[in-house]
């Protein structure tokens, strides 16, 4: 087991990782450690962890703005914008049930694996949220780029590349959200029984309507049948008038029923947190594509596979599960993906599977150099979670 170094500010961290990059030491950069089971194994000498590094530093509800430390906990920034009537819009997914881990997810492996839930069809990622970061190089150098408050953002580019770089280009110390008020009413309309190429007609033209809806999915596998699923959010009125238009214009002589309260949330923390999946082993994918194209990558797959399959973003995105016994199956996926001009990430497999393949999709050569040429600038010595994305 590698050593864990536990930094208290900033300071700190820049003083370990430079110490780490003179001595060659490869570090594993660590939230709350409910990821760990994504990506590449990385071989690390230490562990870096940022579980100390926690609070919320700023904070203005009305500039609708939020500044926290990376290591704070997921749960205390909702707590505290929910005592404003705020959230974060792109409705961050909770990796717990996917991972059967423990520990608390925090906000900086959140930017860091740019992760979003199924708002993002409306709200957009983490990344568009996100006005600005602060994090320590390779090197050992402090960053800082964007701004706290929306009024002076600037250099958002950098900002952006950081969300998603899984802790290969720097370790974030401090981020800065943009964040949104809370709808007054939430509802869902749900469709019972739907074919999923019915259902991708439903939820695209629904998606393409003027109704503004905020989570479009498809079970296909249901206990109780298959569940297409249409979310509204936004003033009681508004939420009325728009599923009474659903129902007549998209839903018309369909078999559909609303769900609100419990039930209704319930539901949508089932699709954002991948829950299906809980309590098993078998490596799962992610898959994303056009939504048109969805219908038939599930068919597809149930000719060479027997997975387990979710649909959400409208069919953008395809959650599936495989029988980790099952010969050839990351071929069979990435061949069919790859054949649809999509791609597919390997979320969940056992180690052997995730050292010996790409689990993230494979980037074109040209922008394989880039990416490599840019993780060179940052970290010149490749000390940084190496490994995690590329071998």
């Amino acid at each position: 087991m590698s050593a864990i170094l536990t930094p208290a500010d900033e300071n700190e961290i820049a003083d370990m990782v430079r110490e780490a990059n003179a001595a060659i030491t490869p570090l594993e950069i660590q939230g709350g450690g409910t990821r760990s089971g994504f990506g590449r194994p990385v071989q690390a000498a230490k562990t870096l962890s940022l579980k100390e590094l926690s609070g919320i530093t700023l904070y203005e509800p009305g500039a609708l703005t939020l500044v926290a430390r990376a290591g704070t906990p997921v749960a205390t920034i909702e707590k505290t914008l929910a005592a404003e009537g705020q959230q974060l819009a792109f409705e961050p997914m909770d990796h717990r049930a996917l991972y059967a881990s423990k520990g608390e997810p925090t906000i900086g492996g959140v930017v860091a694996a740019n992760v979003s839930g199924p708002r993002r069809i409306q709200a957009g990622a983490c990344r568009d949220a996100l006005i600005g970061v602060r994090f320590i190089d390779g090197r050992g150098e402090i960053i800082k780029n964007g701004g706290r408050v929306m009024k002076n953002v600037t250099g958002l580019d950098l900002v952006k590349l950081m969300a998603g770089s899984h802790g290969t280009l720097g370790v974030i110390s401090e981020v800065s959200f943009k964040v949104l008020p809370v709808n007054e009413r939430a509802a869902t309309l749900a469709f019972h029984g739907l074919s999923s190429k019915e259902a991708v007609g439903i939820l695209c033209g629904a998606l393409g309507s003027p109704f503004e809806i905020t989570g479009a999915a498809h079970l296909p596998q249901n206990s109780e049948g298959p569940l297409t699923l249409l979310r509204v959010e936004g003033f009681a009125s508004q939420v009325d008038y728009r599923l009474e238009r659903l129902k007549a214009t998209i839903g018309t002589g369909l078999e559909c029923s609303v769900i609100e309260g419990a039930e209704h949330e319930r539901l949508w923390r089932f699709v954002r947190d991948a829950e299906m999946f809980k309590g098993t082993d078998n490596p799962v994918w992610r898959l994303s594509l056009k939504p048109s194209d969805a219908p038939a990558i599930e068919e597809a797959l149930a000719k060479k596979t027997d997975a387990k399959i979710m649909f959400d973003w409208g069919g953008g995105l395809i959650w599936v599960g495989v029988d980790d016994a099952e010969n050839g199956a990351t071929e069979t996926i990435r061949a069919l993906v790859s054949g649809f001009g999509g791609h597919a990430t390997l979320m969940r497999g056992p180690e052997p599977l995730r050292g010996s393949i790409a689990p993230f999709q494979p980037q074109a050569k040209p922008v394989a150099r880039l990416s490599a040429a840019i993780r060179g600038k940052f970290d010149p010595g490749g000390i940084l979670n190496p490994g995690r994305m590329v071998a």
